[in-house]
């Protein structure tokens, strides 16, 4: 594969922003907007950053690991770069499309490629309806909190919260609670990727309750519609030697 449709990106951190340099000087490239390939430099955090801001664009985005845990990325290296990318294998990713409501009526839209999540906004426990495909699936969850994560963000804050790890190309969504007080013993949910999620806070004012998809925030939700995206997608390039599958299995194998 020729380097002359690269484009290099990275974050502030300063090895990162060192390899950006070393590879584009080594490399050549073009502006993001005429690349076919955008080599990511950084953490898991900008690579899903690069992702949002490329979504849709036909444009495939290739990680090197210069943040702290890079789960998304692959390994640094700064020769053979054309022959690894030409060798990568393509992973199609959907976001979820989250629509807020908040006390003060105002509608909040936005992407998340890893999950949408909500949690208590005070000391007081949030209580919130589940309906799945207009079907009420939970009354009342009291919890610290509650997500539904993709496939690709079932290792980040859905781990974290004991929520299963999925393949990528797993039509699925985990839904998954965070902290559950009552029903003490419910620990969340498979559904399918078609399925639309709705979360409805009860007692919004003394219960407050944020979400946020990935990184946009919106304070005091009253209620959030959660879905996957039927039209927008990113693609993602692994090494065939590092695969998202062997990963995967790597982490459902760790101990």
């Amino acid at each position: 594969m020729s380097s002359s449709r690269f484009a290099f990106v990275s974050s502030d951190v300063p090895d990162a922003r060192a390899a950006r340099d070393a590879l584009a000087a080594r490399y050549g490239e073009v502006p993001v907007e005429e690349a076919e390939i955008i080599v990511a430099l950084g953490g898991d955090g900008f690579l899903l950053q690069t992702l949002r801001e490329t979504m849709s664009s036909g444009r495939k985005v290739y990680g090197m690991n210069r943040g702290t845990i890079g789960f998304l990325m692959n390994e640094y290296r700064v020769g053979g770069l054309p022959e690894r990318i030409a060798a990568a294998l393509p992973e199609t990713i959907r976001p979820l499309e989250m629509e807020a409501v908040t006390q003060d009526g105002e509608t909040v839209s936005a992407l998340a490629i890893n999950e949408v999540a909500l949690w208590r906004q005070s000391y007081q426990t949030a209580k919130i309806r589940i309906t799945v495909d207009d079907h009420v699936r939970l009354e009342e969850l009291s919890c610290d909190g509650v997500m539904v994560a993709t496939p690709a963000g079932s290792t980040a804050y859905n781990l974290s919260a004991h929520g299963p790890i999925l393949p990528l190309d797993a039509p699925l969504l985990a839904l998954t609670p965070v902290s559950p007080f009552r029903p003490r013993n419910w620990r969340g949910a498979l559904l399918s990727n078609r399925s639309t999620v709705r979360f409805d806070i009860l007692e919004p004012g003394k219960r407050p309750v944020n979400a946020a998809a990935d990184h946009t925030e919106v304070k005091a939700a009253t209620s959030v519609t959660v879905r996957e995206s039927p039209t927008k997608t990113a693609t993602l390039l692994f090494d065939p030697s590092h695969s998202w599958n062997e990963r995967i299995l790597s982490e459902q194998f760790r101990y």
